[in-house]
């Protein structure tokens, strides 16, 4: 099959709200042309209210809801017209065929009018789009839209389009073994162009993504793929030699590492995670860094299934979350997302807070952290614990980046070598 009917087919899949684009993709991992079918279905998501209108205005009446798959071949088709570097007649000849392939011969003339429709009308129809609502130009459903506008007056907008921008590749030093200028300097022998992270010491972002086998020092452990905003974590928490260390939703298991690496004198570390198959990927970055803590499979929130009443000194919850500050790594998110789930989220990140407190040691410290930048998700979640909580305080991030709020700090989505949106917040029990 065409690799763009199977970009329709994946596409047409996650719009029915059946698994991430991820998930979808992953089968195709090993098939001829992976990188345009990744490029096509990650370029119809991070720019899909656009090309939905201009397909809305190049189409004499809706699609059938059956004819779901035809939709996305032709969103996929505007898609290469517009921002690669694919020539037009390939893709209209390309997508013809492929509206075959999907089993509906009929749409053949229809898909090859539509695009050399578009290929004429193209001045009218950019100035048509200019004359739409924000969230079309900007690309984020309405709702989500007006929710960031609300949490962030001043920077929705920058939020919005850094949102849209493909996302930087960033690396970790693991300072145990190796600096940063060292792990520079061997990036760039092997023809990689980097620059050092702004806030995190131990981030580095290379100008181009590349494979992981293909960078220096990977393999032998020397360097992970971590974001530079997850990576400001440990600092944040500051274990201290002799603590007894818990990362109560670990996987695929950057911080766990980034604790050990940060912080080798710990007496133990826990990483706990509900999924077995993602549980198995802290296992194996353990292996890679040549680190070493216990693993457990269970929900965080049920005690009973894991803790043996032993408290522990620190805590890291990095809780489930909307995902609104990773956008720009998962474009999908604004397909699949909805306001019912954010407040489903905010259920489970106060559970999760409140059934690990009692796990926390007096004066120990527990670093409560997202990758949203919407409040009902980070500061109104902490404020609604603190109030039940009773022995719980927040304790001042005093580190000269992020935007503070009522309680901890948010990072907003950067730029081109920026950190993702993400959320701390410190708490200590009295």
């Amino acid at each position: 099959m065409d690799v763009r009917a199977r970009a329709a087919r994946v596409l047409s899949r996650l719009a029915d709200h059946r698994g991430s684009l991820g998930e979808h993709l992953r089968p195709h991992r090993q098939a001829p042309e992976y990188g345009l079918l990744q490029e096509i279905c990650f370029g119809v998501c991070r720019h899909h209210q656009t090309l939905d209108f201009l397909l809305g205005q190049l189409l004499e009446r809706p699609m059938r809801e059956r004819d779901s798959d035809l939709k996305y071949l032709l969103l996929g088709a505007l898609y290469q017209l517009r921002e690669l570097a694919v020539p037009d007649y390939a893709v209209i000849d390309q997508t013809v065929k492929a509206a075959g392939q999907l089993r509906k011969q009929w749409s053949k003339p229809l898909a090859n009018a539509v695009l050399r429709n578009y290929q004429r009308r193209q001045t009218d129809l950019i100035e048509a789009l200019e004359r739409q609502p924000e969230t079309v130009r900007l690309n984020h459903p309405a709702w989500l839209t007006e929710a960031i506008r609300a949490d962030w007056p001043q920077d929705w907008r920058t939020v919005l389009e850094r949102s849209n921008d493909r996302p930087p590749m960033s690396l970790r030093v693991n300072r145990l073994r190796t600096s940063r200028e060292e792990a520079m300097e061997r990036l760039q022998q092997a023809g990689l162009d980097c620059v050092a992270g702004e806030f995190a010491q131990s981030a580095i972002y290379l100008a181009e993504p590349r494979p992981v086998n293909e960078i220096p020092g990977f393999a032998d452990g020397l360097l992970s793929v971590q974001d530079e905003a997850s990576q400001l974590a440990p600092a944040v928490l500051g274990p201290e030699p002799g603590a007894r260390l818990l990362d109560a939703c670990a996987a695929p298991g950057g911080k766990t590492c980034h604790l050990l690496e940060s912080q080798p004198g710990a007496a133990s570390c826990l990483a706990l995670d509900r999924n077995a198959s993602r549980s198995e990927m802290i296992r194996q970055n353990l292996k890679r860094l040549g680190l070493e803590a216990e693993l457990a499979v269970a929900d965080a929130a049920d005690l009973s299934a894991w803790w043996d009443g032993s408290g522990f000194d620190n805590i890291l919850l990095d809780a489930p979350c909307s995902a609104t500050g990773v956008i720009r790594r998962h474009p999908d998110i604004k397909l699949l997302l909805r306001p019912d789930d954010v407040e489903r989220h905010g259920e489970t990140q106060f559970s999760l807070l409140a059934a690990l407190w009692p796990c926390l040691k007096p004066g120990g410290r527990l670093l409560y952290t997202t990758c949203s930048v919407l409040r009902r998700e980070n500061e109104q979640v902490v404020s609604r614990f603190l109030a039940a909580a009773g022995d719980a305080k927040t304790v001042p991030i005093t580190a000269d980046w992020g935007i503070e709020c009522a309680h901890g700090k948010q990072l907003l989505p950067g730029g081109a070598n920026g950190p993702d949106g993400f959320y701390f917040c410190l708490l200590r029990k009295s």
